[in-house]
């Protein structure tokens, strides 16, 4: 054979090649996996044993959270490759071999917005709800901690509320707005917190009215003080109309069961942009079957599904896929926030849904970079410009932000 046969041959028989040795390869691998008898499961819980070991302090250790303790941890441990991460590589390998482009799963832009970062330092503020959390909160979280995090990653920030005292508010407002301005920190917009219902918040919110910096207002409403129908009194009902006027979103943070009580409130107030919290808190125990010793799931999935499939309806809402990660337990992962993420992000489809990380409160399930190397995984097989809209593309436009 000569000539054109030449061409069109040798670079088959390459391709056939390569994909011996990358079967041969995957063979390898999945001997050593019996030989070493360490299923996924396992291994999810050895990374969840080095959280636990890693982040909470121990006898003896300083209560004290040092930045130096927050680096990525993060899947450190080689994984083998799955059927489906053996094709992708067969298949970039094939195209490659053949002088063609590859196009499996194209990396997307790598600027993260985070539209939900909390960030608290004890020594100036007081969180009334801490006293009952998990010790691991009750730490500081402030800047430098926060870097620590997501090192390697490039993280924009929009700060999120962490209700503080009520006598606090304006406080807490004026600092992570000016943290914002300065601009010389990954924060750099605000959703401050605030009480639609209170007599004054006509006035406050106009207090910060000319800072571009001000993106919305956050009442968190799965708390003691705000009983099953709160949102729904009309004096709140006449505070989030407000925040329409003045250009400004109302993040609802609900307790799962009286999502349909926020719906409401979104009809009610049709000039107002509202940010669906952490995916309407779903109880994870509800997408899986019971383990011996557990409590019962809070709701089922259908009632939860049937509520997110009521705001995607609202043409006012944005869905923000963040808080999930705090909800798993030992051994959890990825498989365990997919049912969760993809009603999501089907529901609202994909110029509508945002992402957050939640951090430091992620922490009482996954850190920040496993949280966010699990919805890399959840998400892999989209389109990569939904994925960039996920990632960051959404949430510039929503928010109107200049990063």
């Amino acid at each position: 054979m000569s000539g054109p046969w030449n061409a069109l041959v040798f670079p088959l028989l390459l391709v056939i090649l390569i994909q011996i040795l990358l079967l041969l390869l995957a063979f390898r691998s999945a001997k050593q996996d019996c030989q070493q008898e360490e299923p996924l499961e396992r291994m999810h819980h050895s990374l969840f044993a080095l959280q636990e070991t890693e982040l909470r302090p121990g006898a003896g250790q300083s209560t004290n959270f040092p930045a130096a303790n927050l680096p990525a941890l993060c899947y450190t441990r080689a994984m083998h490759l799955t059927r489906r991460q053996f094709l992708a590589h067969t298949a970039t390998a094939t195209a490659l071999a053949a002088g063609g482009c590859a196009t499996v799963n194209p990396a997307p832009d790598s600027l993260i917005v985070d539209t939900h970062q909390h960030l608290w330092d004890l020594a100036k503020q007081k969180l009334p709800w801490l006293g009952g959390a998990p010790e691991i909160l009750r730490h500081n979280y402030r800047t430098e901690e926060y870097r620590a995090a997501t090192a390697g990653l490039n993280v924009r920030a929009i700060y999120m509320e962490v209700d503080v005292a009520e006598g606090e508010l304006a406080a807490e407002a004026e600092f992570v707005l000016g943290l914002a301005r300065g601009g010389q920190t990954p924060t750099c917009a605000a959703v401050i917190g605030g009480r639609p219902d209170a007599p004054g918040f006509a006035d406050y919110v106009r207090r910060y009215q000319d800072s571009s910096h001000f993106k919305g207002v956050r009442r968190v409403l799965h708390s003691p003080a705000t009983p099953a129908g709160h949102c729904l009194k009309p004096e709140f009902v006449r505070g989030v109309r407000l925040l329409g006027e003045a250009g400004r979103s109302f993040d609802l943070c609900m307790r799962a069961t009286e999502l349909m009580d926020a719906v409401k409130l979104t009809e009610l107030c049709p000039g107002t942009r509202f940010v669906l919290d952490h995916c309407g808190n779903p109880d994870l125990k509800c997408f899986r079957a019971p383990r011996p010793g557990e409590e019962k799931p809070r709701h089922s999935a259908d009632q939860w599904k049937r509520s997110i499939d009521a705001f995607a309806k609202r043409p006012n809402v944005i869905g923000k896929i963040s808080g999930i990660a705090a909800s798993l337990t030992p051994g959890g992962g990825a498989d365990d926030l997919a049912p969760v993420v993809n009603h999501c992000l089907d529901s609202f489809g994909p110029d509508r849904v945002v992402f957050g990380g939640d951090w430091p409160v992620c922490l009482l399930g996954a850190t920040y970079q496993q949280w966010v190397t699990m919805l890399r995984q959840i998400i892999a097989g989209r389109p990569a410009e939904q994925q960039r809209k996920l990632w960051s593309a959404n949430a510039l436009q929503h928010y109107a932000l200049k990063v």
